[in-house]
């Protein structure tokens, strides 16, 4: 088997492929990519067993197609150190003894064989939608940073996507923090959903930037399929069901505090520094046009109190939260300045948006508040 290709085109598709990849495997094979020639294209795969990714090359120049699985880790790191410059692999399918030429240099490695490689799952019973890529990556960006990592609650490891045909829902929760992004200009004909895991959002994510054609997406019972530009990513499904978000949102909510975003977030980041470190309790008192907050830290004599300009409608009230998912939450929101609504102290706030960039974007989301000491 030989073949040519770009160092860079090679370099740039294995940098995409390795988000899947883990740091330590059961399976040493799941430490290689799968080299294969499929339609005279060259079909590069990793795995994880959960998670498949393949991305189709074209190679300058393809002898004697075969398969053969190469180790990762160091295929990548000499990559890294080449110009812009065709590659050669030489590869000895028998003794599966690798050769890469590139200019002057000469490299020897050893692969496995691909017969080794575990087999993606097989779709049956599929169904399938496309997506704009770009409303895939708002609803991953906006949502992801909730998740929940709680091993006794696997459904919230992952963000839940509705379609129906009126929008698009993607939601996150930990049972701390709740995001839900709904878009009215994704659609599907029916209403379906599924729960998608961590790990190959990050991957999708992160590969999705400079895709500019839609997103296939067909999905069973047990596992998804993306696939978009020279792309395919297999995962496989949470099962479970998501829990009723819709139920622990708070309907009734007098008290509404609209301020700068950014002026808050800033504010927090500094009272988060003098807070205790494991609550990151920041007290809220809000009265007339004033918001003050406050933070101690018992154990190391620290404490903090900054006031802020606000519009407020309500009854003074004093509420505690988490400042680190205050400023996560915050930090995830585009507009200029936002709307904080509350009811009680020991019911959650909700934090909207003031500003609307896309009449079909809608975003809500929710924190619990913590205890006051």
């Amino acid at each position: 088997m030989k073949f040519i290709v770009s160092s860079t085109t090679l370099l740039k598709s294995l940098q995409a492929l390795s988000g899947v990849l883990n740091s330590s495997n059961t399976l040493p094979i799941l430490d290689d990519f799968l080299f294969k020639v499929v339609n005279n294209q060259l079909e590069i795969t990793a795995s994880d067993t959960e998670t498949t990714m393949t991305v189709r090359i074209d190679p300058l120049k393809l002898e004697d197609p075969d398969s053969i699985a190469i180790p990762a880790k160091i295929l990548i790191d000499t990559l890294k150190t080449f110009p812009d410059l065709p590659v050669t692999f030489q590869i000895d399918i028998a003794s599966l003894l690798i050769e890469i030429s590139a200019g002057k240099a000469d490299f020897k490695l050893s692969g496995h064989q691909a017969i080794e490689f575990p087999c993606p799952p097989q779709l049956e019973d599929a169904i399938s939608l496309s997506i704009d890529p770009d409303i895939l990556i708002n609803g991953i960006n906006k949502t992801i940073f909730a998740t929940g990592n709680d091993e006794l609650r696997p459904v919230m490891a992952g963000i839940f996507m509705q379609f129906t045909p009126e929008e698009m829902t993607f939601v996150a929760t930990d049972a701390h923090k709740l995001v839900r992004y709904r878009r009215k200009d994704a659609v599907s004909e029916e209403t379906i959903s599924f729960i998608m895991p961590r790990k190959p959002l990050n991957t999708l994510k992160s590969t999705l930037g400079h895709i500019d054609e839609p997103v296939l997406i067909e999905y069973n019972n047990t596992n998804a399929v993306y696939r978009f530009g020279n792309f395919t990513l297999i995962c496989r499904l949470i099962e479970g069901k998501y829990p009723n978000y819709e139920a622990v949102i708070p309907r009734d909510n007098p008290n509404t505090l609209v301020i700068n975003r950014l002026t808050l977030l800033n504010a927090l980041r500094r009272m988060g520094l003098y807070a205790n470190q494991s609550t990151h309790q920041i007290r809220f008192r809000i009265a007339g046009q004033q918001l003050q907050l406050s933070a101690e830290d018992i154990d190391f004599s620290n404490n903090a109190d900054e006031e802020l300009a606000c519009e407020y409608n309500g009854e003074d009230m004093e509420i505690g939260f988490n400042s680190k998912f205050m400023i996560e939450m915050l930090s995830n929101v585009d507009s200029e300045n936002i709307r904080l609504e509350m009811s009680v102290p020991n019911r959650a706030g909700l934090i909207l948006p003031m500003e609307v960039n896309n009449a079909n974007e809608d975003l809500l989301m929710l924190v619990m508040p913590v205890m006051l000491n």
